[in-house]
């Protein structure tokens, strides 16, 4: 046992004497973490899928304009974007909005006396987004309307019995009326609904991502600069076939055992070691919920660091030399990190692109972090990614020790 320590304890201080393996060990993944978070940040806060409606009020102050605002305010079709006269037709023609809504002055003055007035809708009447616009203000307008035309004969109804004192009184009848007259319209409408519309919130653990898209950054970059340290885990028996040294000590009379278990223990405490960091980071920056179930954690960042150290242990016996390891860890990386949910979430995409991703060690690694961070699952949820972790890392030991027999240099 002493012999396999002192051997992981050598090459860990082989490895430590460059600088720059804190560099890829640390500083990018971290760097990485946040690129990816602030990528995924529109996943965790989509947009709105309402038709952006330009509003501009030449009306300021008007009772039935200021009403239709509020109405409009609130419909689950469209969303107003306020806006000058003179941005309306850049805008428009820009895409920024699906149509402009102008309200033209004295608009509520004369809609009030009786007189003509009308609203104009800039939009164009073949498109799609067009008619919808002129469906969605239909309803609202022929409401106000009507709830207008209501207050007008109460208040004639009520001069034709005793008439009113001034005209101050009369307007002041008809403005009673008519928010009363809207009012039941807008309870009728809620009444009547076949179905109602909620707007998911973006916070929450309902939320995508849980509301927080470092719940998919943390551990997607983890897991796949920890594929990564499989070239730093191989560079080790490279560098030890260069130099002859692990030929040397094939000659003495330490087993082969010792030396492919002192080997592989210095790759794990590698990998280990970084995801430790990784984590801790995530749970105190990130604000990444690690320790909902820490013991959940720790099987899967432990059968995650033995599957990358028995992998990096082969790429080590079977390249050779520095830019074969190199050509292996990437397609590695990049393959199983892209297969396996690392950089985007497998739901989001087909059955079969998740059927083939969880073919792959980092889809099942990835799945036990989510188990915890984003379904608030426990230790049991983490059981099986963690044990099929460990068939990979058997496996790819047994081919490793295969293939280290069978090497003549």
């Amino acid at each position: 046992m002493k012999r396999i320590l002192d051997l992981a304890l050598n090459d860990l201080s082989q490895l430590f004497r460059d600088p720059k393996i804190l560099l890829f060990t640390i500083a990018i993944p971290i760097a990485f973490t946040f690129f990816m978070g602030f990528a995924l940040r529109s996943t965790a806060q989509p947009p709105d899928p309402r038709l952006a409606l330009g509003w501009v009020n030449q009306d300021p102050g008007g009772l039935i304009s200021q009403q239709l605002y509020e109405m409009m305010s609130g419909s689950l079709a469209v969303r107003l974007v306020e806006l000058d006269a003179s941005a309306a037709d850049k805008q428009l023609r820009s895409g920024d909005v699906a149509g402009v809504l102008l309200v033209p002055e004295g608009y509520s003055a004369n809609a009030l006396a009786g007189q003509p007035a009308q609203l104009t809708l800039l939009a164009d009447p073949l498109s799609t987004t067009g008619q919808s616009l002129q469906q969605v203000l239909r309803t609202p307008i022929t409401q106000l309307m009507s709830s207008l035309e209501i207050a007008q004969i109460n208040a004639e109804l009520l001069a034709d019995k005793e008439p009113f004192a001034s005209e101050a009184a009369r307007q002041a009848e008809v403005e009673t009326t008519f928010h009363a007259a809207v009012q039941a319209w807008t309870q009728a409408s809620r009444n009547s609904a076949l179905l109602v519309v909620e707007k998911a919130g973006t916070e929450g653990p309902n939320a995508p991502l849980g509301g927080n898209p470092y719940n998919q950054s943390s551990p997607g970059i983890l897991v796949q600069f920890a594929i990564f340290q499989m070239f730093t885990s191989a560079l080790i028996l490279i560098q030890e076939r260069k130099t002859r040294c692990l030929q040397r000590l094939i000659t003495t009379n330490m087993r082969l055992s010792h030396l492919i278990a002192g080997h592989w223990l210095a790759m794990f405490a590698m990998v280990f070691m970084q995801t430790a960091i990784l984590v801790i980071f995530g749970q105190l920056v990130l604000k990444v919920n690690y320790l909902g179930s820490p013991l959940g954690t720790l099987l899967v960042a432990i059968g995650l660091c033995m599957w990358i150290s028995s992998m990096g242990l082969l790429i080590g016996v079977i390249a050779k030399g520095e830019e074969q390891a190199i050509l292996f860890s990437m397609v590695a990386m990049i393959l199983f990190a892209s297969l396996g949910g690392a950089w985007v979430p497998l739901d989001v995409g087909s059955k079969l692109f998740n059927t083939v991703g969880h073919l792959t060690p980092a889809a099942w690694a990835m799945d036990g972090f989510q188990n915890i961070l984003l379904r608030g699952l426990g230790l049991n949820s983490t059981i099986q990614p963690t044990l099929i972790l460990l068939g990979y890392a058997v496996l790819f030991f047994v081919l490793a020790v295969w293939r280290f027999r069978l090497r003549k240099d």
